[in-house]
């Protein structure tokens, strides 16, 4: 069954296209097929990164453009897809999929979502987590992926019974998203790398090649803990 993987954040600075980028890098390692969708029109940094590879979608509250995000379906329809959402587009996803009842429809044509909420641990951050889950309840199901580039304690979050108990409510899988050094993050996002060409980037040495190699080794792991990626790698 195909996915709709929504990555999300709800607002900006979380890491949302870092992990989009792995994401389609891992697809890319793992040989399975599937199509990267960009929908931020701001900052389009997947997109300017996996070049000739991105399609487009638009989601807007505004009526008369709402079936710009209908290809997402549709593509979704043959392959896995990967969805780079833009900040504050909740309001008009939530829309698109409630009008158009693509929750039934994917149902009966074989078509599942996932959301993959980003999170930095903070205040605002988590609040919309809280609110994403409430919106959907358990008709989509969430991951919250916490950035450990950004937060590196997450003992608030695990402490925090009214957290707790949403997750275990929802049955949300939480993965720790790992950090990648600041020098070669700086520079794969500086010249717009892959992280394929990073890991035979001439002016890294070894051990900045090695830290990639093992950045990229424990975001999979974190992937396919989930079980939906792990289920595509078997069919591919």
């Amino acid at each position: 069954m195909p996915t709709i993987h929504l990555i999300d954040g709800e607002k900006g600075g979380v890491g949302k296209s870092l992990v989009t980028r792995t994401m389609i890098q891992y697809c890319l390692d793992k040989k399975i097929p599937f199509v990267p969708i960009e929908t931020d029109r701001s900052n389009p940094d997947v997109a300017g990164v996996y070049k000739g590879m991105c399609q487009y979608a638009v989601f807007t509250e505004d009526e008369r453009q709402a079936d710009k995000a209908d290809r997402i379906f549709e593509m979704a329809m043959s392959k896995p897809v990967i969805v780079n959402l833009a900040a504050q587009s909740h309001r008009a996803v939530k829309n698109w999929i409630d009008k158009n009842q693509l929750l039934e429809l994917g149902s009966a044509e074989g078509v599942s979502f996932c959301k993959w909420f980003v999170t930095t641990g903070g205040y605002d951050s988590l609040n919309l987590f809280v609110q994403s889950i409430n919106s959907y309840g358990e008709k989509v199901p969430h991951v919250l992926v916490r950035n450990c580039g950004l937060c590196d304690d997450w003992e608030h979050v695990d402490s925090d019974p009214n957290m707790q108990q949403l997750v275990q409510k929802h049955n949300v899988r939480v993965v720790d998203f790992p950090k990648l050094a600041y020098k070669e993050r700086n520079i794969i996002d500086q010249t717009r790398m892959t992280f394929s060409e990073a890991r035979e980037y001439k002016e890294f040495g070894i051990l900045s090649k090695q830290r990639v190699v093992h950045f990229l080794k424990l975001a999979y792991a974190a992937f396919e803990k989930v079980g939906i990626w792990y289920e595509e790698v078997k069919q591919a």
